[in-house]
């Protein structure tokens, strides 16, 4: 045990002496009879950070390891807040978990321990997607809610994604105040664990029901999809919650030739058929496509485990599959909602659709040429449903996205949903279909209408301590000696969102972000690139978004512009040095 630090040791023999299971003692003795010190280490060295969403992590006894203990104290710390902001008031939240292993007995454990606070929970009796969750704290008027998942990451992980009063994760100051008393929950001792079964109460297929109806009469393009309801679409929900809601939502739709990928339709935390459960990979629709091709489809859908990210695949003009990729599916979407908004006489100008700082730039240009007001805001969906509940009442929010496969219509959530987007990708195929076009064509069109906008992203994976130090050496690097030139272009401006500012490096004058403080960094080049720089926060990564732009003024030079971006972005990675 000389090989462990001192805090590390410390800390193991608070959980050996403590108030913790005999298994999870049996766990941590095992792994010091094996000499298995840097697990030890990862698993001790610090307390896994309950952030502005929650937690994520990989499962297994210690601090910085999602189990019942580091779940219990999230949950107590969220307790504490929640009786704090609201004394004397009867407290309500809902629960609900995907399809991870051990994601049913989290969400027991969450449920007890808000129980045995006094607070009341709408407990889903089975795996439901994370919109629903958000859906369900607006639809039963909670002050909080809780979904247990760990999005797309592989299956040794779990998390906890904690929400606010108006379905969307916590906002300033809450989020702070949030994180505050959880911090502050020093032993496993101060967790009421014991479950008051009157304070639970289980959610049934109503609130599918009354989610599916409101989803349905969000619908713009009902006579196209009534003359191409036979459209064909393969759809797999990759072992996870998607199973629940998809399919139902594409009937209500209207559409009849929905193929589900049968080896994928089990909900299954082992997630057997992937190597990852993420919709991001092409790897992960592989029996998707293979039933596509197998039936001549014209679309294929594919949800992450919690159902709130979707990839889809296209067919080209050669009819062949094609990805594409979440910039590409959401400039397609918002395009798509403002032509079909705009064709029904439904825009008035009070209409605005929102995306990312690391999210395509064409969804702005979308916006702007149809008279539809845009908000940018900082990653993470969190910021976009801020900005909904913001403008309730005020400007109608038509549709978000950003560039991680996740996307909104309409207000009925404050999440990403691909349940909602699985309807309206369907929606918008027909629409197209029915014009005698794909959505393959449709975005060929959009970029000789716009300009050709091609992004990537390029994220490198540095695990356990020693990655999150070299992480933080190397935006420190970044932010001190700033690249004088990307990909054959200088170096314009750089905008740093962790100090708030927005430095012009030719006149050297600076000028102040409007954004709550993010570790992000954007060099933004003389010809128009922007490259990103930003640590994750729910993973071990550090990730670079390129976004470069050329003009299409004819569609059949698409693959050769495509190469020259390609080779730019390339350019643009090297340069980085990273």
């Amino acid at each position: 045990m000389q090989e462990l630090e001192t805090s590390v040791l410390n800390k193991i023999n608070l959980w050996l002496q403590g108030s913790y299971d005999i298994e999870t003692k049996k766990e941590i003795n095992s792994l010091l009879d094996s000499g298995s010190f840097t697990e030890l280490t990862d698993s001790f060295y610090r307390d896994l950070e309950f952030g502005t969403g929650g937690l994520r992590g990989t499962m297994g006894p210690g601090t910085n390891r999602i189990n019942k203990y580091t779940i219990g104290s999230a949950t107590q710390g969220l307790c504490n807040f929640l009786l704090k902001k609201y004394p004397g008031e009867k407290i309500s939240v809902a629960i609900a978990h995907d399809s991870r292993n051990k994601s049913d007995y989290f969400a027991r454990i969450t449920a007890e321990v808000f129980s045995a606070n006094g607070i009341h929970v709408y407990f889903f009796k089975e795996l439901r997607p994370t919109p629903e969750l958000s859906f369900a704290i607006r639809q039963l008027g909670c002050k909080s809610g809780v979904m247990i998942t760990a999005s797309h990451n592989p299956k040794e992980y779990n998390g906890y994604k904690a929400y606010g009063w108006d379905g969307g994760q916590f906002k300033s100051p809450d989020d702070q105040m949030v994180m505050d008393e959880v911090s502050a929950i020093s032993s496993v001792d101060a967790v009421k664990f014991n479950r008051v079964e009157e304070n639970i109460e289980l959610i049934d297929e109503s609130l599918d029901e009354l989610y599916l109806q409101k989803i349905t009469e969000l619908s713009v393009s009902q006579e196209a999809i009534q003359r191409q309801k036979d459209l064909k679409i393969v759809y797999s929900p990759i072992h996870g919650t998607g199973i629940t809601l998809v399919p139902a939502a594409l009937k209500r739709f209207g559409f009849t030739n929905v193929h589900i990928v049968e080896e994928q339709s089990t909900p299954d935390g082992n997630f057997p058929t992937v190597i990852y459960p993420n919709p991001e990979e092409k790897e992960a629709l592989t029996l998707a496509l293979a039933r596509a091709r197998e039936i001549d489809a014209d679309l294929v859908l594919a949800t992450d485990p919690d159902a709130d990210r979707v990839g889809i695949a296209v067919k080209n003009n050669e009819g062949e599959f094609i990805l594409l990729n979440g910039n590409q599916t959401g400039s397609l979407l918002i395009n798509y909602l403002l032509t079909a908004w705009e064709q029904k006489g439904k825009l008035t100008g009070n209409e605005y659709v929102v995306s990312t700082i690391v999210t395509t730039k064409l969804i702005e240009d979308i916006a702007l040429s149809k008279n539809v007001s845009f908000y940018e805001t900082l990653t993470g969906f969190k910021w976009i449903g801020a900005i909904i509940t913001e403008l309730q009442g005020k400007k109608t929010f038509i549709a978000g996205g950003e560039e991680s496969y996740g996307y909104l219509v309409g207000e009925l959530v404050r999440d990403k949903d691909a349940v909602i987007s699985c309807a309206f990708i369907a929606e918008m195929t027909a629409f197209y279909k029915d014009q005698g076009s794909s959505l393959y064509q449709a975005m060929l069109d959009m970029y000789q209408q716009y300009g050709f906008y091609k992004e990537k992203l390029v994220s490198i994976t540095k695990k356990g301590k020693t990655g999150a130090e070299e992480i933080k050496a190397l935006m420190e690097r970044f932010r001190t000696n700033t690249p004088s030139s990307l990909g054959g272009s200088k170096v314009v401006k750089l905008k740093d969102y962790e100090l708030g500012k927005e430095t012009d490096l030719i006149t050297g004058s600076e000028k102040t972000l409007d954004y709550p403080k993010s570790d992000v960094l954007q060099f933004i080049t003389a010809d128009g690139c922007i490259i990103s720089a930003r640590p994750s926060g729910t993973e071990p990564k550090i990730k670079f978004y390129c976004s470069v732009k050329t003009a299409l003024p004819d569609k059949n030079e698409f693959s050769a512009k495509d190469k020259l971006l390609e080779e730019k972005i390339d350019s643009i990675m090297k340069d980085l040095a990273v």
